[in-house]
């Protein structure tokens, strides 16, 4: 029996997971600036639309954490899980590195480490494997750094991944800041080749949109499609057939708000997304074009 989720991107690092009656939301941040307002905000009427939200908190910074989210419990049945380390009084059940919590039947979260604060969580969900890394990343500023401070954070980050490996991930949120200057995708790109996530999508990279697109043209490999998500609520469907193929497309009930968005509704097919590497409003250059993923080790498989 195929399984189908609906992922958006909200701001940043903050995304949503939506699987049938169920919301989990990663990081929702609305930005300093209040970059999401309005229409492009999470609102109360969408959150009571399901059976249980279930939000997660990587870590404190502001850029992680944004308030408005404790206030969603007034309007609909969410749950926070949050670092261990978060400051005291903060709501949600907290988890430490190599805690796992189950959260209904065949739906579990883990939390993982972090090359900065926090942790990293891994849900699992009938069988689906969504990881979003928080701030774990191979923070290095190799314009800046001495040699010894970037061999030592590349031994920190290669140890807080390794348990990773282990893992089947389908679909993963990574860091790829291009703050960082030279070799600012590396951490990414070791990510990819050591846990060899199906999908990885980009995140953490402060409006450098026409950056992230060019890392997602040449980052994709044989085991891991990379795919942009630049734009505020861009959303993807992605089913997981009964043979555990990935097959992506563009939600036909999104509202076409400009010319770019309305040529994506006329894109035919059910699988739009052959090149995914690139960001949704290129997309239409590919109709006739359909995905082609590798097959995991049987991801709908507990």
């Amino acid at each position: 029996m195929s399984k189908q989720i609906r992922i958006t991107h909200f701001y940043h690092s903050g995304f949503s997971v939506e699987a049938e009656d169920l919301l989990f939301v990663f990081d929702y941040w609305r930005g300093e600036r209040h970059e999401l307002s309005g229409n492009t905000e999470l609102r109360p009427e969408e959150l009571k639309k399901y059976r249980a939200v279930y939000v997660f908190i990587s870590h404190e910074h502001m850029d992680h954490m944004d308030p408005i989210v404790f206030t969603w419990k007034n309007d609909a049945n969410v749950s926070y899980f949050v670092s261990s380390d978060m400051p005291v009084g903060t709501r949600g059940k907290r988890m430490a590195p190599g805690d796992t919590l189950q959260l209904e039947e065949d739906i579990s979260v883990t939390a993982f480490d972090s090359t900065d604060l926090g942790v990293s969580f891994l849900l699992k969900w009938h069988g689906i494997h969504i990881f979003h890394a928080g701030d774990l990343n191979f923070w290095h500023w190799r314009d800046e750094s001495t040699v010894q401070e970037i061999e030592e954070a590349e031994r920190e980050f290669q140890k807080a991944v390794k348990p990773l490996e282990k893992e089947s991930i389908d679909v993963a949120f990574f860091p790829v800041d291009p703050r960082q200057g030279t070799l600012f995708e590396a951490g990414a790109d070791y990510f990819i080749l050591a846990v060899k996530p199906r999908l990885m999508i980009p995140m953490h990279y402060f409006h450098r949109t026409e950056v992230i697109a060019e890392y997602a043209r040449v980052a994709s490999c044989r085991t891991t499609e990379v795919l942009a998500m630049p734009g505020i609520r861009d959303s993807i469907l992605i089913t997981f057939d009964e043979h555990g193929y990935l097959n992506i497309s563009f939600p036909k009930d999104e509202p076409a708000d400009d010319p770019e968005e309305e040529a994506l509704e006329n894109i035919e097919g059910d699988n739009p997304f052959f090149e995914s590497d690139l960001p949704l409003s290129q997309l239409a250059e590919n109709k006739e074009q359909t995905s082609d993923f590798p097959e995991a080790q049987d991801p709908l498989s507990t």
